[in-house]
């Protein structure tokens, strides 16, 4: 996972051994990490108060104050601060008491440490977005844009939010179903948690059950420890379900038990695990015609559809493209170090003559590309530069987006000046172009089957993993 961006990351080790302490700052330092240690609670509290870290490691047994009154200190005075609980003394008990109190995960020792940063890694970087939350939550306009139909959607988030209802998030690839979670969670009573989002087509059908529901060392080849799963991880907290149309039939049949008992079984376990948790789901198929294909099943679709909120493609909402091109464009600005002044009202125009088939993800990847591409201003050149679909108008109202002809590549005179204006070498312009007509093809293929990837590397003679790193990395 990568660093947190912007600034170095910081972990503190709390434990009264001090061998123990030299070896674990010792190796985070190895991989970048700056580090604090203290021997006691009372020194941990202390150094947090002076320069907060990015997680904490924290010894259970220790004299003084010991490992669970420290962790309850520390969420009482910050709920966002990562804290994960070491020790040799590890029971179920004292398992479920940290987890209640807050721990986002617990390890034995001796540590794996190749096993312990990725735990470190993980934690910091959901604190860093559970942090973000509540400012999601309070501005959903702010970030989705000011238009009636956003407006609307905020207020359906703001009925839905304290209950404890699950909620169906149904929207087209790239509208918003995560912000739109992250605001249900972030006002939600269980916002002191963990919001844990599973993407269900990103996952093996080998490797869901195991993923979802955790499981016993030796369970299976390569399971050499035990696992707790999503269910697990989201306990008192929110579970969110992006993509659940692409689980088979079987893991259905699973998760519909797991949901309607709020219990699991780990795999190659024989003892149940109570779960509490919100479950969150959302697609981009319309379920319920799903359910009547026979694609989806129905006790599972009614055990979900207690609360659905619809989440518009952005030409249902051009009004907001002005808006958040605006955004982008300071984002852009603050990525790329440039220092553009604006989009032209040409340009301006030409965003809000395209149907926007990746919707928002697609048009925040033009305009950071465009910013790349530009001067002091963004102009109508640099957002067809940016990707060559923008150039044809938008299709009628009602009618299907077709597979597209990727067009000209971007080698004309204009495009090239611009181009050249950043000393950009032909390897480097030939992979934009690459990269524009990849985009095109792949957001077309993906609008022609309402975002069924697997559909579409079929259609596009690719295996779905390709397809699905394809798609991530060109923002589909």
């Amino acid at each position: 996972m990568a660093a947190i961006a912007g600034e170095c990351r910081r972990v503190l080790v709390v434990d009264d051994e001090a061998a123990v302490r030299e070896m674990l700052t010792g190796f985070f330092e190895t991989k970048g990490f700056g580090t604090q240690a203290a021997a006691t609670g009372d020194e941990a509290l202390a150094l947090i108060a002076r320069q907060r870290p990015h997680a904490v490691l924290l010894d259970l047994r220790m004299p003084g104050l010991d490992g669970l009154e420290t962790l309850a200190r520390i969420k009482e005075a910050d709920r966002h601060l990562p804290v994960v609980l070491m020790t040799g003394y590890g029971t179920v008990d004292t398992a479920v008491a940290a987890m209640k109190l807050g721990a986002e995960d617990f390890v034995a020792k001796p540590v794996r440490l190749a096993e312990l940063l990725r735990t470190v890694e993980r934690v910091a970087a959901e604190a860093a977005d559970d942090a973000s939350m509540a400012a999601d939550a309070a501005a959903l306009a702010e970030c989705m844009g000011p238009s009636a139909v956003v407006a609307n959607i905020g207020a359906q988030v703001r009925q839905v939010a304290p209950t404890n209802l699950t909620v169906i998030l149904h929207g087209e690839t790239g509208t918003g179903k995560s912000l739109v979670a992250r605001a249900i969670h972030a006002l939600s009573p269980r916002a002191a948690r963990r919001l844990v989002r599973v993407d269900c087509g990103a996952i093996p059908d080998t490797l869901i059950e195991s993923e979802l529901f955790g499981h016993e060392r030796g369970a299976f080849t390569g399971a050499v420890d035990r696992n707790r799963g999503y269910f697990e991880l989201s306990h008192q907290g929110t579970l969110f379900l992006d993509e659940i149309a692409n689980l088979s039939e079987a893991m259905m049949r699973k998760l519909l038990c797991a949901l309607e008992e709020r219990r699991v079984y780990r795999v190659g376990g024989k003892e149940p695990i109570d779960v509490d948790l919100r479950v969150i789901a959302a697609s981009n198929q319309d379920l319920g015609r799903l359910v009547e294909q026979g694609a989806f099943r129905r006790d599972l679709f009614h055990r979900l559809h207690e609360f659905t909120i619809e989440i518009p493609p952005l030409r249902r909402r051009r009004e907001d493209i002005p808006f958040l091109a605006k955004r982008f464009l300071a984002i852009a600005n603050k990525e790329l170090g440039r220092r553009v002044a604006g989009i032209s009202p040409q340009a301006i125009e030409v965003l809000l003559a395209y149907d926007w088939p990746g919707n928002v993800r697609e048009l925040r990847n033009v305009i950071k590309r465009a910013v790349l591409l530009s001067g002091d201003i963004v102009e109508p050149d640099h957002v067809r530069a940016a990707s060559a679909s923008c150039a044809r108008p938008a299709a009628a109202p009602g009618a299907s987006f077709p597979t597209p002809d990727p067009g000209p590549l971007p080698t004309d005179g204009q495009t090239l000046a611009t181009l050249l204006e950043g000393k950009c070498s032909l390897k480097d312009i030939t992979r934009e172009c690459v990269r524009q007509v990849e985009q095109t093809v792949i957001a077309a293929v993906l609008a022609r089957t309402g975002g069924n990837r697997s559909q579409a590397a079929r259609l596009l003679n690719v295996d779905y993993k390709t397809l699905y790193y394809k798609a991530k990395e060109l923002g589909q």
